[in-house]
């Protein structure tokens, strides 16, 4: 009998910055570059757990966001016994970015992030990840994430934080966003910002004090210390196509079955940025699923208070053990 070739494990993996300095992520963190099928350049940031892990989780951030704003929440993953694999989106961190203001948040269509998840999961395979895996998705990247469940992501269960299946838009400005959103583009405005927003990321130019992100004054001023050492990840205001694009995408999951994996979402009773009556649509058809009610909390519920985040961490840890045989 002929033996058979031990595999090896891939060592051609193309290595990105990061910026351990301003992540305050665990140790061992370290970044590469991956290559979509439509030719992109993204980047994922890789945490692994010490000793034998217990699984491993696919972290989604949202529209703006970047690896290093995830490594204290790493941090609290990794010490639970979890591998992470974060990503930086198409059109945002360091990832290729699609206009000459870089600044502004674009996408020609949200179906395109599908191609970033098909290259992440490529990537935690190469890696050899320990599984189960599971995912966390938070605002934008809670669209993203629901999407790649109904496509079929081999995780064993899901956890959102303010997922964004719907956005959160004052109902005197609806008529006007939904003329914008499907007319601009036909305009030749589709790379035009979206009124009201602005060039720069919110936490340059929003104080503390009235803020819809956080209640947490330290990690407030933690976000803000990271635009202010790497401007490179400053993204602003999102463009009409985008807003057109993600709108459209949200409109379109509700008409769909829920997905197989177990979900556990969490929603901030202060919420201002998605929508949460499609959250609680979802959730009420969703088998498997509960969605729990965070007292006290904004949009980011893993970077709240201490006690906050921790109570959060908990449930998360609490509901992938349940269901870590999948």
């Amino acid at each position: 009998m002929t033996a058979q070739p031990v595999p090896q494990p891939q060592t051609d993996f193309v290595p990105a910055p990061y910026f351990a300095e301003i992540a305050r992520g665990p140790t061992g963190g370290e970044t590469h570059w991956l290559t979509t099928k439509d030719g992109l350049r993204i980047r994922a940031g890789h945490w692994p757990a010490p000793g034998e892990a217990r699984g491993s989780i696919l972290l989604f951030p949202g529209r703006t966001e970047y690896i290093e704003k995830y490594g204290p929440t790493a941090c609290d993953l990794v010490a639970e016994g979890f591998s992470v694999l974060a990503v930086d989106w198409r059109g945002q961190g360091l990832a290729d970015r699609a206009l000459a203001e870089r600044r502004l948040g674009h996408v020609g269509d949200f179906a395109e992030f599908q191609l970033d998840v098909a290259a992440v999961l490529e990537h935690a395979e190469a890696l050899d990840l320990p599984k189960p895996w599971f995912m966390i998705a938070h605002s934008m990247g809670g669209a993203i994430g629901l999407r790649a469940l109904m496509n079929g992501a081999p995780v064993a269960a899901a956890a959102f934080t303010a997922p964004m299946w719907g956005i959160r838009i004052p109902l005197a400005l609806r008529p006007v966003a939904r003329i914008l959103s499907q007319v601009g583009p036909h305009l030749g405005l589709s790379e035009k910002q979206v009124p009201t927003t602005t060039i720069e990321q919110y936490v340059q130019v929003a104080p503390f004090e009235g803020n819809t992100l956080t209640n947490d004054p330290e990690t407030y001023a933690f976000l803000q210390m990271q635009m202010a050492a790497q401007p490179d990840l400053v993204l602003g205001g999102p463009t009409l196509q985008w807003l057109a694009s993600a709108m459209s995408e949200c409109a379109a999951p509700p008409a769909l079955p829920s997905p197989q994996p177990p979900c556990l979402p969490f929603l901030g009773e202060s919420e201002q940025i998605v929508a949460p009556p499609p959250i609680h649509d979802r959730m009420s058809r969703w088998p498997g699923g509960r969605l729990e009610m965070v007292p006290d909390a904004q949009h980011e519920i893993l970077m709240e208070r201490p006690e906050t985040r921790a109570r959060t961490i908990a449930a998360i840890n609490e509901f992938f053990r349940t269901h870590s045989a999948g």
